[in-house]
């Protein structure tokens, strides 16, 4: 009986577990920025995102930057209020984006449409005082998947007046 092939398999996973993948890779607070993730995000939330927006490797490239949930009630993190922010010449490049602004955004009276020079398209998350608390890239998204994220994920704050 030839123990090559067991003994390689057995070399082949202890070498892709010290390079990080089976330990579930990190990724720098920079690199993430640049990927449009904050690092604020919970891992649960990038399982929503993978329900969403059926792209694994942007999904991969969440789970690298998401926090671990520590209670089960953070995973139901909710924000105030939120910002589309893109660069107007960039539009033509985003037409689901575009989509979302000229004919959906009106339905979100909570949300702000920012035009802001040389910006990728993004959603700007905020908390209850309108304070920026994450910045979540939404260059591949879908419009429906911008409705969808915006329904679940931002809950206006009631005013008593």
């Amino acid at each position: 009986m030839d123990r090559s092939l067991p003994v390689a398999a057995v070399v082949a996973v202890v070498l892709m577990c010290c390079s990080g993948i089976c330990l579930g890779e990190r990724l720098g607070a920079r690199e993430c920025e640049d990927l449009g993730f904050t690092g604020l995000a919970l891992c649960s939330d990038c399982n929503a995102l993978s329900e969403f927006v059926k792209d694994q490797e942007l999904v991969d490239d969440c789970r690298k930057c998401c926090t671990e949930d520590s209670d089960d009630s953070i995973s139901k993190l909710t924000f105030s209020g939120a910002i589309i922010e893109v660069c107007m010449r960039k539009l033509v490049f985003y037409p689901e984006v575009v989509g979302f602004l000229e004919e959906d955004k009106d339905d979100f009276p909570y949300v702000e449409a920012r035009y802001s020079y040389g910006s990728p398209p993004k959603l700007i998350m905020l908390d209850n005082k309108g304070e920026h608390k994450e910045t979540i890239r939404i260059d591949n998204w879908k419009r429906e998947h911008i409705r969808q994220f915006l329904k679940e994920k931002v809950k206006p704050v009631k005013s008593d007046s």
